[in-house]
């Protein structure tokens, strides 16, 4: 589901009108929200709208609301335009903040920081004769494949020797581990955690391909029985390894930095490299926001300009980070989401570059 989140990202970062400021909705809903906000968000819309874009607000707004009141535990990502016939409804399994925006194009952030912050991968459980893969998508289970082998643990008195019953039972088992190496691969994800007791597990992991044993991040001592203790502490451990990240991408930043290599800091800096397509990795501070102007016919963003200088055409209020987001996604780039005074210090964002 991330892959299908960050293609469906993609998608929408694309999707932009140069004729109108105020043409899309993005609402983003609790489980649990006050719908009141919902309802005073919508009054103080319609208050400063007029014309075509206030017409467009209320059929796009009333579309909304019919969504809501028939699922009203509806939690996740709502994108819509009455003017373009445009509707996209992204469930969501953890929470988000409610919110309610109206600009020129989708608002993809808050769905764009929890992909980063909610990385998927897959976990294998396993031991000689039985095993569960299973999916994690945003903290559940999104998908899970169950195998077992009949394997003879114990060794008939009177029936074969001791030796050749040893070389059967290793083999049952090597074709069992190959069994579910091939369902592996077909649905493993970038990361991998190897759960179970005792040695199946290591074994298991020398069966595999260079490729899908590098992707193991991480190895869990647990009875096959507890399921529900494993996928507990999988998701904390994959939650320590992307707080780990976010500090090892502003230290391999620094590092370029420093050997002015491939990297690149600071708003306009950072703003032109997306917009080149040179950025492989953006590095935003979470919570930042910078005012600026953009001018939706020629995607040009300024910092303070009435009119455009390129075309003179009218441009519009955003946020210059949600604009970058935008552009990265455009591109490809990868976006890590970071906090503290190290990102701040540089200008609250950075990037890792393909090419300089």
């Amino acid at each position: 589901m991330n892959n299908n989140l960050d293609e469906i990202i993609r998608e929408l970062s694309e999707i932009y009108d140069p004729n109108s400021k105020n043409t899309y909705v993005t609402m983003y809903k609790n489980k649990k929200s006050n719908l009141k906000f919902f309802e005073k968000r919508q009054n103080a819309c319609k208050l400063v709208l007029s014309g075509d874009e206030k017409r467009n607000f209320n059929k796009t707004i009333d579309e909304i609301n019919d969504f809501i009141t028939k699922n009203p535990t509806f939690q996740g990502a709502i994108f819509a335009s009455n003017q373009y016939d445009f509707l996209k409804i992204i469930p969501l399994p953890v929470e988000v903040s409610d919110l309610l925006v109206v600009d020129s194009s989708p608002y993809i952030r808050p769905i764009a920081r929890i992909i980063d912050e909610w990385e998927s991968f897959t976990l294998v459980l396993i031991n000689s004769n039985y095993s569960k893969i299973f999916s994690i998508t945003l903290g559940k289970v999104t998908n899970e494949k169950t195998l077992s082998s009949d394997i003879m643990n114990k060794h008939k008195k009177g029936g074969w020797s001791q030796a050749r019953f040893q070389r059967l039972r290793k083999g049952a088992i090597n074709a069992f581990f190959i069994q579910v190496k091939e369902a592996l691969k077909k649905i493993a994800d970038k990361q991998i955690v190897l759960a179970g007791p005792g040695m199946a597990k290591a074994q298991f992991k020398e069966m595999l391909s260079k490729d899908l044993s590098k992707r193991i991040v991480a190895s869990i001592d647990i009875s096959i029985e507890d399921e529900k203790e494993l996928l507990k502490e999988s998701i904390n451990i994959i939650s320590k390894l992307e707080k780990e990240k976010s500090l090892d991408v502003i230290k391999q930043l620094k590092d370029e930095i420093l050997k002015d290599g491939l990297a690149t800091y600071g708003i306009e800096e950072t703003l032109k490299a997306v917009k080149d397509g040179q950025v492989e990795l953006l590095i935003v501070e979470k919570d930042y926001k910078l005012k600026g102007y953009i001018c939706e016919k020629c995607q040009i963003i300024y910092s303070n300009f009435k009119k455009c200088p390129n075309c003179k055409g009218d441009v519009s209020e955003v946020d210059v980070i949600e604009e970058i987001l935008e552009f990265g996604k455009r591109t490809n780039a990868s976006i890590e989401f970071t906090e503290g005074e190290e990102i701040a210090n540089i200008g609250h964002i950075g990037a890792l570059l393909r090419y300089k």
